[in-house]
């Protein structure tokens, strides 16, 4: 193992805030569930229902994420140059080299997706390689890489699940309360409406909290993988003043992966800032620098 892998370690932080995510989510789809039983003789279908798509989101999410960004997986015959840079990160991040995709989109930006190191896959989008340099490249991939190395894809996977399935279930309360008889179809289409809108706001804030620490997280790696801290805040910058510019039907048609990306596509106005699934940019960049001055001392 190399010093700079052997350095990376594990998060306590991360790892505690995944595992308070778990427990969380877990005792939200317990109410969920129990609420539905309440709801209506039905409520169980809907449950194993549910777990249904609990276990086909978790076996085919990575295939639908790349299909929605028209992405591919590439051979390194395809993408010579890309699979060069992160193999030469995987032996410096003591990991396995995951699948690597390419999605045909302007909007430069990258995602890790899998629900293990070893079923991961690492995406790059056209518009991120046309716009970075080699170093600034290598340290976005490490950042993909870190993503992978923590884990902390599967659990952004189930979070983003729950709060989806929520948001359905509020649309169509009054669809899954309708299996009441007169007298109590109006209470059963109530505890629908209000536990799901319930777990659907709990889940949002839960899988946003934990997607700020988790970037802070894999900043914090890909400047230890690289050891270039100021390569990475510099693609950060880089990345953010072209997505300005892409146009808005561009950052549309990727929106739906902003919860992955490295940075959001999109994400505009003081209102959409609080709400993002990212941390500013500002506190991000800080952050970096100063990394760069404690690797700067160590040395």
């Amino acid at each position: 193992m190399s010093t700079k892998a052997s350095s990376f370690g594990r998060d306590p932080g991360l790892q505690a805030r995944m595992l308070i995510t778990l427990l969380l989510l877990g005792g939200l789809y317990l109410v969920f569930v129990l609420a539905l039983m309440a709801a209506g003789a039905g409520a169980v279908t809907m449950a194993v229902v549910l777990g249904a798509v609990a276990a086909a989101q978790l076996l085919f999410s990575d295939r639908l994420a790349l299909r929605a960004v028209n992405a591919r997986i590439t051979t390194p015959e395809q993408a010579p140059d890309l699979h060069a840079v992160i193999e030469r990160l995987c032996v410096q991040a003591d990991l396995p080299k995951p699948r690597v995709a390419i999605a045909d989109t302007p909007v430069p930006n990258a995602f890790a997706l899998g629900r293990s190191q070893g079923s991961a896959v690492v995406c790059a989008t056209t518009g991120l390689l046309r716009t970075l340099q080699p170093h600034e490249l290598e340290a976005v991939m490490a950042h993909e890489l870190s993503h992978v190395r923590n884990r902390d894809v599967l659990v952004m996977t189930l979070a983003s699940f729950f709060a989806s399935v929520a948001a359905m279930m509020t649309q169509f309360g009054l669809f899954f309360g309708a299996g009441r008889d007169r007298d109590g179809g109006a209470p059963a289409f109530a505890i629908v409406l209000l536990v799901s809108f319930v777990v659907y706001v709990v889940s949002f804030f839960l899988m946003l909290a934990l997607s700020r620490y988790r970037e802070f997280a894999a900043d914090r790696g890909a400047a230890i993988i690289t050891g270039q801290p100021s390569a990475l805040a510099s693609a950060l910058m880089t990345l953010d003043g072209t997505m300005r510019r892409i146009p808005d039907r561009d950052l549309r048609a990727v929106g739906q992966m902003n919860a992955f990306f490295i940075v959001p596509a999109g994400a505009k106005g003081a209102l959409r800032t609080l709400v993002s699934t990212h941390p500013p940019l500002e506190q991000r960049i800080d952050r970096l620098q100063r990394l760069e001055r404690q690797l700067q001392h160590s040395v």
